[in-house]
């Protein structure tokens, strides 16, 4: 076996990879960048070699700079994790040459299958059934345009060695056409250094669903079941799940065995996955090859008990499957959901920073957690915002969706937004507990965007017995402390006003033996809890049922997260109350004459001049960050007083870019 490799990645897969390799007793060798110095996985590693300067094109994605690093350390293998080289043959083939294995699949694989456009042209050869669209390279804008015309609208615009939503843009008409073409191609260059652009039909409705598959050098090739990846934002995958709610046994083999005849004709060896779209009749099409370990492999690892990125590396050396299709048995339910560094308040753009707080939840048979990240991190522009993968089991699906739920419920994160309350959300929603997913989802679900979790009676009730039993423990604390716990001190216990969500209502409060009875508006809450005064995470039993909410104190009250929803609490004696109702409402400053840069980013391109008229809907700039473009437009018509950025500056969220008349 192999004694050393080398991990040419970043984030949490790259500390995923190095616990596996830690688990068969091989040692490991980490590469990072400049923003990378004080990386977790760099401190996971055995070894580690700096590589260059922040962005990917300089470091991550320099195949002479990984090669030169293992050879440095002695390392006889590269695992490539996903993205940046992990499907780039040319890599491969230099890897060869200097006799260090590659764990991943051969060359003619990666050259047949990573390639979007050419596997397409092996699928229709193969006769796998495709989606309609056209594989030669998209030219230019006018190119772009005229092949949308002729395959029909809605079309997908995709770059071809493109990968996790970036280089991917769907164009309803000839304007969109345009702007996805110059969009998908800058973040092809920028992720993959690769420009290369094609157009497919778009099917409306589908699912996507994926096979896993895994082959060894030996022509053992098998189909490790299949995961729906149909959650999903901007063509990013958001919430993944084994097996699909929509397969029945029968579709499921027929994909399964299609996956496994494509990657024989190919000679696949290693850990690899087949894309189809579904529609809702359950018949499906080629879509792409993963010829790489993918993102969402953890559902899998969880309903059939094989550790992929342990098969990657004994395939790599050369040993047999130790399994075959027979010995495949899918049980039980695993859901995984992807926390984000993006606020979704703000249309989730990304966000970026130091993380203040970071308490992810304990991990279980039933819950795990991959992240590459701890208390102090930062989160930088230069790559994916993905803070962590959080994964959760059951016996069936209504339970992984619940250990899910409990797990969010427990994950506090602080310093910079997230997206623990939208995944929340989603998860509560009846149409996705039913199954009801497309890959539109979010989309018909949130036509106006993520506006705040839901407060249900449910949550409210819980967090009306949180806040009172948070403030009488906070009031009894400093009672304690300032020496006022005597006969003579005030009694509150009956005399509270709970402001939320807008509403009034009227508690007591009297202390138990385990924790505390509320009284609110005539019900009564019986809380059992250990919480004390200064802890962020409020784990208690509310009428018997578990529950965890977050708490954090502000200056007059608490901000309350539970279930998804997070609410500004107040609780105060009724003559406080009624002077509260006094207090004039703080307005916020009037910014409509500014445009404002919406995240920390890179001006790609600033498309005004001081003194332009523009039109509702105009382009103004471009901006990228974490790898994404986002095209910034004029809300209303309106003249451009003053532009106060240029291309190739890097602006803090709120900075303005341009001033209106």
């Amino acid at each position: 076996m192999f004694s050393k490799i080398l991990i040419a990645n970043r984030g949490e897969i790259a500390c995923r990879v190095i616990k596996t390799a830690r688990k068969m007793g091989i040692k490991t060798v980490a590469v990072y960048s400049d923003a990378d110095a004080d990386a977790l996985h760099v401190i996971m590693a055995d070894e580690k070699v700096h590589i260059g300067a922040s962005p990917a094109s300089e470091s991550y994605l320099v195949a002479e700079k990984i090669i030169a690093a293992a050879k440095e350390t002695g390392a006889e293998a590269i695992h490539p994790g996903y993205g940046f080289l992990s499907e780039n043959a040319s890599f491969c083939e230099k890897l060869k040459a200097e006799g260090i294995a590659f764990i991943g699949p051969e060359v003619r694989a990666i050259g047949v299958m990573g390639d979007k456009i050419e596997s397409k042209k092996f699928a229709a050869k193969a006769g796998v059934n495709t989606v309609p669209g056209s594989t030669e390279i998209i030219k230019d804008s006018a190119h772009a345009v005229k092949i949308s015309g002729e395959i029909g609208y809605p079309v997908m615009i995709k770059a071809s060695a493109g990968g996790g939503g970036k280089g991917m843009r769907v164009a309803y008409n000839d304007v969109e056409a345009r702007e996805g073409f110059t969009s998908a191609t800058n973040e092809a260059i920028s992720s993959f250094g690769d420009d290369r652009i094609f157009i497919e039909k778009f099917i409306e409705q589908p699912r996507h669903i994926e096979i896993q598959v895994l082959g060894d050098s030996h022509g053992n090739v098998i189909y490790l079941g299949e995961r729906e990846c149909s959650i999903q934002r901007r063509h990013q995958k958001v919430i993944e799940e084994a097996p699909s709610p929509f397969l029945d046994e029968a579709t499921r083999k027929k994909m399964g065995e299609q996956s496994v005849a494509l990657s024989k004709e190919v000679d696949y060896q290693s850990a690899g996955s087949v894309e189809f779209i579904v529609d809702k009749n359950r018949n499906f099409y080629f879509l792409e090859m993963n010829t790489r370990l993918q993102v969402e492999h953890p559902v899998t690892e969880f309903i059939t008990g094989i550790d992929l990125v342990e098969q990657m590396i004994l395939v790599a050396y050369g040993e047999k499957l130790s399994m075959t299709q027979e010995d495949i048995k899918l049980k039980g339910w695993a859901m995984e959901t992807r926390v984000y560094a993006e606020d979704p308040l703000r249309g989730f753009l990304p966000s970026i920073g130091r993380v203040v707080k970071y308490s992810p939840p304990e991990e279980t048979e039933n819950v795990r957690v991959d992240t590459g990240i701890y208390e102090g991190s930062e989160i930088s522009m230069y790559y994916d915002p993905m803070i962590a993968k959080l994964v959760t089991y059951g016996e069936d699906r209504d339970e992984a969706i619940l250990h899910m739920r409990k797990a969010l419920d427990r994950y506090y994160i602080r310093g910079l937004g997230n997206n623990i309350a939208f995944l929340a959300d989603v998860l509560n929603s009846e149409r996705f507990q039913s199954g009801d997913i497309t890959t539109n989802y979010i989309a018909e679900e949130y036509p106006d965007g993520f506006n705040g979790g839901s407060l249900r009676p449910e949550t409210k009730k819980v967090m009306l017995a949180v806040a009172q039993t948070v403030h009488s423990f906070e009031m009894g604390r400093q009672s304690h402390i300032s020496g006022k716990m005597n006969e003579d001190a005030p009694d509150y216990k009956d005399k509270w006003v709970i402001t939320l969500g807008g509403e009034n209502y009227t508690s007591s409060f009297f202390a138990t033996e385990d924790g505390c009875t509320v009284l609110c508006n005539g019900e009564t809450l019986e809380v059992v809890s250990d919480w004390l005064p200064g802890k962020n995470m409020f784990e208690a039993t509310v009428n018997g049922e578990e529950v965890c909410v977050e708490v954090d104190k502000l200056l007059d009250g608490y901000l309350l997260s539970h279930n998804g929803a997070t609410e500004k609490v107040f609780v105060r004696t009724p003559r406080e109350s009624e002077l509260a109702k006094l207090m004039p409402e703080k307005m916020p400053p009037d910014m409509s004459a500014f445009l404002l840069c919406p995240m920390p980013g890179l001006i790609v391109s600033i498309d005004v001049e001081e003194g332009d008229e523009v039109k509702a809907g105009q382009v103004i700039c471009v901006v990228e960050a974490m790898k994404m473009e986002n095209i910034l437009r004029a809300e209303k018509d309106a003249v451009i007083k003053k532009v106060s950025a240029k291309a190739g500056e890097s602006l803090a969220v709120d900075e303005v870019i341009v001033e209106f008349e």
